[in-house]
């Protein structure tokens, strides 16, 4: 599996899914999912209602994943992801790992090689970018292993019995600002 950072703005990516740092609601709002639902259309909202009114009525659990069509973005997929919220006291990193590797299982089962990443909690959420990118980057690569191993080990708390065929073979964190990709190139190496 490819790992980078790159600078940039996900909603314009050529990648098979992105990742939309969500809130629970699924509704949109600020940052990369209200940026991410502007550029999809109102397609995505209503998809994004749907869920609402049948699988989820909840709302999107934290740490869990669930995809939607991409509508116009490039991206075929987007899969939505709700990231641990440090002012709430959602502190735990193993929380925020779980973002990162549920939503390549996800993008295991919708056949989505490439995947771009945000940096999930990042900004409003109040976690610090440099934390956020050493778990991202742990828990990325630990799928990478276990995607290589399939042996069903346990993935960043996630206990991972079976994966969707298809093999990530790109992941592009895609970062808003400069300090955020040197927070990665950093855990990158």
């Amino acid at each position: 599996m490819e790992i980078e950072a790159v600078r940039g703005d996900i909603t314009r990516q050529d990648v098979d899914a992105v990742v939309n740092a969500a809130n629970s609601s699924l509704l949109g709002g600020g940052g990369v999912d209200g940026a991410i639902h502007r550029a999809a259309g109102p397609g995505l909202l209503e998809e994004c209602m749907e869920l609402r009114r049948t699988e989820l009525p909840d709302g999107l659990p934290v740490g869990r994943a669930v995809p939607t069509a991409g509508y116009r973005l490039p991206a075929r997929w987007v899969i939505h992801t709700v990231g641990p919220n440090a002012h709430r006291g959602e502190t735990d990193p193993a929380l925020l790992a779980a973002c990162f590797t549920s939503a390549l299982v996800v993008a295991t089962d919708v056949a989505a090689p490439t995947v771009a990443f945000p940096a999930v909690s990042a900004g409003a959420f109040g976690w610090d970018v440099a934390e956020v990118a050493r778990v991202a980057v742990e828990a990325v690569g630990a799928f990478a292993a276990f995607q290589t191993n399939r042996d069903g080990a346990e993935v960043c708390g996630t206990q991972v019995r079976e994966i969707g065929a298809t093999r990530i073979e790109l992941v592009r964190f895609v970062l808003h600002d400069d300090r955020a990709l040197r927070a990665f190139s950093r855990e990158l190496g």
